[in-house]
């Protein structure tokens, strides 16, 4: 029997490599992929004849997460695997809250990717060993989550520092921003110190990062 596989992912070269792992195998078949959640809502219900859907967390108009939580509800039959770079703790404990299946990271080679895609279609619960240690603490340390909830409301951006997070987080230089949001470009250098105080981060990358795993931006 070939197991019909989608793959909601919105990096074009990420989408081909796990097309690439999943090539090596007969008895699976990718069917379709979608860039993000709302998209890959849509196409289910042109064909929910979907075995596995191998679900990216962070994507445009709709997060993995937000996806896995619609799609339980009106297809509980098709298995959900998260295949994602984040290893939060907030993601991983929302997104088995979602329905999800199974949490794999994506640096996941080729045999194990396919082992865990046989293993949830028998019932199984496939995560990457870290993961499965992560969620083993969450429910044996619940209340670390209540503090990190503690921390993530204390932290505030104006209007004006999430646009310009949002502008870093595309890649652009301090001058691209201020012409883009019509501004100086010590201005922007002014918020970003600010951001990075707020975030309590020290580089562009890790206050990028760090407001996405808290959805600030």
């Amino acid at each position: 029997m070939t197991l019909k596989i989608c793959i909601a992912e919105d990096n074009y070269f990420l989408v081909k490599a796990i097309k690439e792992k999943l090539s090596y195998f007969n008895d699976i078949s990718v069917k379709f992929h979608a860039n993000n959640g709302a998209e890959l809502i849509g196409k289910l219900e042109e064909n929910h004849n979907i075995d596995v859907i191998l679900m990216d967390i962070q994507m445009p108009e709709m997060d993995g997460i937000k996806a896995t939580e619609i799609i339980k509800t009106k297809h509980p039959q098709i298995k959900i695997i998260m295949l994602t770079v984040v290893d939060d703790d907030d993601c991983i404990f929302n997104a088995i809250k979602a329905g999800a299946n199974g949490y794999l990271l994506k640096e996941i080679d080729a045999n194990n990717l396919y082992k865990s895609i046989l293993e949830v279609t028998k019932g199984g619960a496939p995560m990457t060993p870290s993961i499965a240690l992560k969620t083993l603490n969450l429910l044996r340390n619940p209340t670390l989550l209540e503090t990190k909830k503690i921390e993530t409301s204390e932290i505030k951006l104006s209007k004006r520092e999430t646009e310009i997070l949002v502008q870093l987080s595309k890649g652009l230089n301090y001058n691209a921003i201020a012409d883009n949001l019509i501004i100086s470009p010590s201005t922007v250098r002014k918020h970003i110190e600010n951001i990075y105080k707020k975030l309590q981060v020290h580089s562009k990358m890790e206050a990028v990062m760090k407001a996405q795993k808290r959805n600030l931006i």
